[in-house]
């Protein structure tokens, strides 16, 4: 898993950023922020977060984030993934551990 430090950022535009896919992600990992979010975004782990969603099982499309990314439990909150309906995963961290 990545740690913060180790987490690269590439300017898409103005208001997306992407993570690139290495090691053992499976996709790449894209921001919706401009560079002022960005500067306080990257004050937690929450980008750590974007990457470690882009390694489990099933993902399809890029591990997302929203403007209002904040370190979350697993995945960050404002995180968006869809996964693979056979081979994907089901996780209380992309959904919440409040919702019953």
């Amino acid at each position: 898993m990545a740690e913060i430090s180790q987490v690269k950022i590439q300017k898409v535009d103005d208001y997306r950023w992407r993570i690139p896919r290495e090691g053992k992600m499976r996709t790449d990992g894209l921001i919706y922020a401009d560079e002022r979010m960005l500067a306080d975004i990257r004050q937690d782990q929450s980008l750590v977060q974007v990457s470690n969603v882009a390694w489990l099982p099933g993902i399809l499309g890029n591990s997302m984030a929203m403007p209002d990314i904040h370190w979350g439990y697993g995945f960050p909150i404002g995180g968006v993934a869809a996964f693979d309906l056979d081979e994907g995963i089901i996780s209380p961290g992309g959904v919440g551990y409040d919702i019953n």
